[in-house]
């Protein structure tokens, strides 16, 4: 019966610590949810369709949301799980196809670091997970648009296609 009620004690733990791991461990920070790194790079990269935009450090396309008011972000709770603010621990840099002087930072009600560029609060979307995507350019979600952005700061209108690179190894058969 004790190693019935081991196995049995032991199988709970390790359930109740995968439901924590899971769930992040109840933490409410947004800086769980966040794209955060301390020398985050805000650079130019191609997405086909669109063309060039700006993207983070990781390759992934950053966005501007159109309910936000100057530096001030609005997107929080449920919105920032869709859309991780670009954390940053310092000021961010400017890569090849960025301005330097049009990167800055805004404070977030939580006191975390949000970069901005040219005023706008950066996001990157959930629903990118490579390099070249931007799925939720022009979509509209939390009360506004979601826009990626060129060099100059200004929303880029239009829907971003697959590259050949990422159809031919969609599985597709080939034939």
């Amino acid at each position: 019966m004790s190693l019935r009620r081991a196995t049995t004690s032991l199988s709970s733990l390790v359930i109740l610590t995968l439901v924590i791991a899971g769930c992040g461990g109840g933490s409410s920070s947004s800086e769980s949810t966040a794209s955060s790194a301390s020398g985050t790079t805000v650079s130019g990269g191609e997405v086909s369709g669109l063309g060039n935009v700006l993207v983070d450090s990781e390759g992934l396309t950053v966005y501007e949301f159109g309910k936000d008011t100057g530096t001030t972000s609005t997107c929080f709770g449920a919105c920032e799980q869709s859309w991780p603010p670009v954390i940053v621990k310092g000021k961010p840099t400017a890569g090849e196809g960025a301005t330097a002087s049009a990167l800055g930072t805004t404070k977030r009600k939580d006191g975390s670091l949000q970069a901005t560029y040219a005023g706008h609060p950066l996001y990157t979307f959930a629903g990118d997970t490579e390099p070249g995507e931007a799925t939720g350019n022009e979509s509209e979600a939390f009360g506004g648009k979601w826009s990626a952005m060129d060099e100059s700061g200004e929303a880029v209108a239009g829907t971003a296609t697959e590259s050949e690179e990422t159809e031919s190894s969609s599985g597709g058969y080939g034939y």
